[in-house]
């Protein structure tokens, strides 16, 4: 069993690698990108597409990127939400390139990985440190999903239950009041300006 599991997310993260490189994207984090460029495309592509953009800063070196990239991989509902509302576009941060002109533009980053939502205009919509995500050695579907959730421009979202059995439509404020205990890093961006 797993040994299935770890099949099935290599292939869901190689269709997220493909996505990725299909739409001229980054797949992994690479100290070489033009990261203002990419950001920029994913920017264009999501206001083409009516989604918001999640920027999301690491590196290689970074073990809770890799946990995030399998995690995403390996939850279906997550993966469904992100490929419906949002386009996703890894910023590398490492001693070899440190993007400083790019992360300048927004809140300073207490810790890797983290997500900043964009509008289609490029314009900063949330900033989500992923340590409020995190649940013991991985991380929560719950509050992965509300951030999500909270985060995209449509008012709900389609929850499943855990076997996939049953849909029902929550709006995005009923999921939030279902993780109350998630602190937003919406409210404190002005605390963590540069």
């Amino acid at each position: 069993m797993k040994r299935a599991r770890r099949l099935l997310a290599a292939v869901a993260l190689l269709a997220t690698s493909v996505a990725a490189c299909a739409a001229g994207l980054p797949a992994q984090f690479d100290p070489s990108r033009d990261a203002a460029a990419d950001v920029a495309h994913a920017a264009a592509l999501a206001k083409a597409q009516g989604k918001r953009v999640i920027v999301d800063v690491g590196g290689q070196w970074c073990a809770w990127c890799r946990i995030l990239d399998r995690f995403i991989a390996s939850h279906r509902e997550v993966r469904a939400l992100i490929d419906a509302r949002y386009v996703w576009v890894k910023v590398n941060y490492s001693k070899e390139n440190r993007n400083e002109a790019l992360l300048s533009r927004w809140p300073r980053i207490a810790g890797y990985p983290h997500l900043f939502v964009l509008d289609g205009s490029g314009a900063l919509v949330h900033s989500q440190d992923t340590g409020e995500l995190e649940s013991g050695k991985g991380y929560d579907e719950g509050r992965v999903l509300a951030f999500l959730c909270r985060a995209s421009a449509q008012a709900t979202c389609s929850r499943t239950s855990g076997d996939g059995s049953s849909a029902r439509r929550t709006s995005a404020s009923t999921i939030d009041a279902s993780v109350a205990a998630l602190p937003s890093a919406t409210a404190r961006l002005r605390d963590h300006r540069s």
